[in-house]
């Protein structure tokens, strides 16, 4: 079993998303153009389409890039790219390089960190360039109408996790627009009818339709003369180009021959096909000629659900030998383009197209059996993936046969493509894929005697899929589902060192050990708040000791539940633990420095509690912000410092008094909050997490302990605990009854 991706990115979407904001404009050639453009009856508009900017971000996975999606009209000849970069926010940003992506039909495939696809996968890389902040353009002749995408990304992000505040903000600001020119009259070219045309110094745009089921598609110039030159000096451009790949057809008649022909099999289906004729013979020089098209018609054989419903499943394929000749057969097309009778040519399976979900899709045949392949005709499957929403998935397929009933020298070749089946497999094995309706055409290929193959039809079991990604993003990975204005696209968001398309590639995954040891780290290291909780009870400080419970708590279930792998446990929802996280690590730090400016109990409960709730406040307005949790902090710093020095001034004396307190409390306090700090806001990574962040938990509580303020003379040790008692008292109402006499 086996499966071809084929890249994230089906099909053509039918939806744009941008708007047109000059319409009409009339381009401005040359005079000279202007003359031939005249005579020959050719008239150029413009047209420019914008989408609002985006901020780019630094790459770690698909998300990171921001995707543009805009649709290219008919009949256009040229499409400028016009890519602008700012630069926002500090001065000091220094310029990085911008990486932008082109593809026709479906968002770019793309992977700046050179990781390694799935197994089975078919993918073709994006084109791109790289840009400074700088303005730049791309220019594309003849482009593919539909739908056309352009993805960007700053550099692969670093491994330093950077807190948000310390750091200078920079922003780069992407914006792309899209100009293109296009022919507002164009020229029909019939099937079998010349169409007379001379060339001066401006090309001559054509265009033909080709309906379904054509096998090849001639193009003949005949009677080429020139006034000032021998033979045909004439430039054919056959299609529309397309990024990556480009499936124009080109030809270049320099011969002495009066005649050039280009032959194209198996032609896009149910769609007009460009053509463009360009002189060769340089200014002031006219070429004439009569253009011909020839059809070549293909004969299909219909699996139908009628068909099937006259003959059983099991009589279906015993008399499938005798339903088709030995070869296919050939017929030309004439102007209407119906297929006449003749010998078959392929053998079309029905498929029922299934919508599962968003970006999700199953194919089956109507009869729900085997497929059945030949040695003659290939068998096809058409799978519609062209209704607006298939092209931000990935396509999955899945073939099984039965080996023995196969030859040593004999294979099942398979050809997936779009707009049109592979018919040549006898010729040519040369699979080229594009989006559109997609094909799969499957013959029986015999190397040696294909007798052989003629006797021994094989049945093929399928299995298509459209998904969002393969295979779910796997154990280690989570398939996220993404929006640039209507449009929708998925990608895998991978943990626990795995890389790749769909987080299969293990070059720096952490293995099963590293993942336990990680979560152990994370969460044990939190029982250092014991220390601060049991000499806040100690000191009669029950305030301190609940919030640094509480602290200890949910950072330990929030880490347990932050874990990549198997080692996870969640007992309430991700973002409510690491906001109670949050919370409890920021109320910490504010209760120990109020405690240490030993304000009098009133204002301290008061402050207390209103730091908590600004604390609540800022969280939900940005957790990761840094200001939000320092900015309270040095608030309570002040309180604390603005006593300590009234204390000082009061008594005329140092305050605390004693060196020892300052030795051997204070300053190691002082010192392991210093070192909590500093690890935490510039030597942490993603890849040293587990270890410095571990070591920020244990300082942060061991500096708590050391800098808790020692109890109060007149207060005995444990003194919460003595009022608490486990007997039953007689209580005496000491206050006189009054009796009420009636």
């Amino acid at each position: 079993m086996g499966w071809v991706g084929l890249g994230t990115r089906g099909a053509a979407v039918a939806v744009a998303v941008a708007g047109p904001l000059l319409l009409l404009l009339l381009a401005r050639p040359s005079p000279a153009a202007t003359r031939d453009i005249s005579k020959s009856g050719i008239r150029l508009v413009s047209e420019q389409f914008s989408q609002s900017p985006q901020r780019l971000s630094f790459y770690s996975w698909y998300g990171s890039a921001r995707l543009f999606h805009f649709r290219v009209p008919p009949d256009t000849v040229l499409l400028r790219w016009l890519l602008q970069v700012s630069q926002g926010g500090d001065p000091t940003c220094a310029k990085v390089e911008i990486t932008v992506y082109f593809r026709y039909g479906a968002p770019p495939v793309i992977n700046p960190l050179g990781t390694s696809f799935p197994a089975n996968t078919s993918m073709q890389p994006s084109f791109l360039i790289k840009m400074l902040q700088s303005n730049a353009s791309i220019n594309i002749s003849h482009p593919a109408p539909g739908d056309w995408f352009v993805a960007a990304h700053l550099p692969p992000s670093s491994q330093k996790i950077e807190v948000k505040g310390f750091i200078p903000t920079c922003a780069y600001i992407f914006q792309p627009d899209m100009l293109v020119v296009r022919v507002v009259e164009v020229s029909i070219l019939e099937p079998n009818t010349p169409l007379p045309q001379t060339l001066l110094s401006q090309p001559s745009y054509l265009k033909i339709f080709v309906p379904e089921y054509t096998q090849e598609l001639l193009l003949e110039l005949q009677g080429c003369v020139s006034n000032r030159s021998l033979g045909c000096p004439v430039h054919l451009t056959v299609g529309s180009a397309t990024l990556p790949s480009n499936f124009q057809k080109v030809l270049t008649c320099t011969g002495p021959t009066q005649t050039c022909r280009l032959l194209l099999p198996s032609p896009p289906w149910d769609r007009w096909l460009q053509v463009t004729a360009k002189s060769l013979a340089g200014p002031h020089v006219w070429v004439a000629f009569s253009t011909v098209a020839s059809l070549t018609a293909c004969r299909p054989w219909i699996i139908n659900f009628q068909h099937l419903l006259q003959n059983s499943p099991n009589q279906s394929r015993n008399t499938s030998n005798g339903l088709l000749p030995p070869s296919p057969g050939y017929q030309d097309l004439g102007r209407s383009g119906a297929v006449g009778g003749g010998p078959f040519c392929l053998l079309s399976y029905q498929v029922m197209r299934e919508d599962m979900d968003v970006v999700s899709v199953h194919f089956r045949p109507l009869d729900r059996v085997s497929v059945l392949v030949r040695s003659d005709v290939p068998s096809v499957m058409r799978l519609h993936l062209n209704t607006g929403m298939d092209s931000g998935g990935s396509l999955t397929i899945s073939l099984w046969a039965n080996k023995s009933v196969i030859s040593n020298n004999t294979l099942v070749k398979i050809c997936v493509n779009a707009a049109s089946p592979f018919l040549s497999f006898n010729t040519s094995l040369n699979c080229t894929t594009e989006t559109d309706s997609w094909y799969l055409s499957l013959q029986l290929v015999c190397l040696q005697s294909p007798e052989e193959c003629e006797k021994s039809p094989v049945l093929v079991e399928t299995t298509l899929s459209l998904v969002p990604c393969l295979n779910d993003c796997g154990p280690y990975g989570q398939c996220l589902l993404l929006r640039r204005h209507g449009y929708l696209y998925a990608g895998c968001s991978c943990k626990a060192g795995w890389r790749g398309w769909s987080c299969t590639d293990n070059s720096t995954a952490q293995s099963v050990a590293q993942q336990r040891m990680a979560a152990l780290l994370l969460t044990l290291s939190n029982l250092m708040f014991l220390a601060p909780i049991t000499l806040s009870v100690y000191r009669s400080l029950l305030v301190e000791a609940s919030v640094y419970a509480y602290t200890m708590f949910f950072s330990t279930f929030y880490h347990a539940c932050d874990q990549p792998g198997e080692a996870v446990l969640c007992i309430l929802n991700y973002d409510t633990l690491q906001y109670c996280d949050f919370l409890g690590s920021g109320v910490s730090i504010w209760v120990t420095i109020l405690c240490m400016a030993r304000l009098k109990a009133a204002l301290k409960y008061v402050l207390l509690l209103l730091g908590t709730l600004v604390f609540a406040m800022s969280l939900q307005l940005d957790r990761r912000g840094a200001w939000n949790m320092m900015g309270p902090c040095l608030f309570a710093f002040v309180v604390m410092v603005t006593m300590w020095v009234y204390r000082c001034g009061h008594r005329r004396h140092c305050y605390p008094t004693s060196w020892q307190r300052w030795v051997f409390f204070l300053l190691p306090g002082i010192s392991m909050a210093t070192v909590a700090i500093s690890i935490y806001a510039s030597m942490m990574t993603s890849g040293n997490y587990y270890y410095t962040h571990s070591i920020w938990h244990m300082l942060l509580a061991g500096s708590t302990a050391f800098l808790l303020p020692p109890r109060d003379k007149h207060t005995e040790p444990w003194a919460c605990s003595q009022k608490l008692t486990c007997h039953y008292q007689i209580c005496k109402n000491h206050q006189e009854e009054l009796y009420t006499v009636t």
